[in-house]
């Protein structure tokens, strides 16, 4: 399941954001490439440690913990602290997977990726080349979202990021385990929810209906949550 995930950040904090990661201090991203990524991967990144990326970072975080819609597809139990990348002058990270098990030493942390995200940081037409290619089942989708927006998908899908040709595209990238593992549970509890928010509209706070609804998301939830 592929969700787009819009306006995670507004124009004005784009532009905060941008600011910042204007006068950071870039490093080569193959530094935390895997022993085979490290071949099809080309691009800059902040360092895990920098100052401006546990800044930035963290109100990313914050914005995630209060947004419905992710919170609602992503059930998320743990958080990868968000990694800031920059591709340009060919720029590229060819097909790849990422680790089921991530290690954060320093925070006595090991998450299991169940769930990848893209927040676009810069707009598309400052940037030629750069899409996400995720493979789904009937093919790749390519992805290339204005700055502020936030693209979620299994962290179990092969994907790509095609050469940046002109122009910087700069995003922040994160992981996370979710309450509930299994991709189609999460799924069905993620249609259900956003059934139920959308029947809601209008009801009364007590409709029966409703009220049955719920009850069934909760059950499922508990049925297949592992916390």
């Amino acid at each position: 399941m592929l969700i787009v995930i819009e306006n995670v950040l507004d124009r004005d904090e784009v532009g905060h954001f941008r600011k910042r990661l204007a006068a950071a201090n870039w490093i080569d991203g193959a530094q935390t490439a895997g022993s085979r990524s490290v071949a099809v991967k080309q691009n800059l990144q902040l360092d895990r440690g920098d100052s401006d990326a546990a800044e930035l970072g963290n109100l990313i975080l914050g914005k995630l913990g209060r947004h419905p819609l992710f919170v609602s597809a992503s059930l998320a139990e743990k958080i990868w602290p968000p990694v800031f990348n920059l591709y340009q002058d060919g720029g590229h990270y060819g097909a790849h997977s990422d680790a089921a098990l991530m290690r954060l030493p320093e925070h006595n942390l090991t998450i299991r990726s169940d769930l990848s995200a893209t927040l676009f940081l810069s707009d598309p037409d400052e940037y030629d080349g750069g899409e996400l290619l995720i493979e789904e089942q009937f093919g790749a989708q390519a992805v290339k979202l204005a700055a502020g927006d936030m693209v979620l998908y299994p962290s179990s899908s092969l994907h790509q990021v095609a050469p940046v040709t002109r122009g910087q595209r700069i995003c922040a990238i994160t992981w996370m385990q979710s309450a509930v593992s299994d991709t189609s549970a999460r799924t069905l509890l993620f249609d259900l929810d956003q059934s139920i928010q959308s029947l809601s509209a209008g009801r009364a706070k007590d409709d029966p209906d409703i009220d049955r609804l719920i009850h069934v998301y909760h059950n499922l939830l508990r049925r297949w949550a592992q916390v």
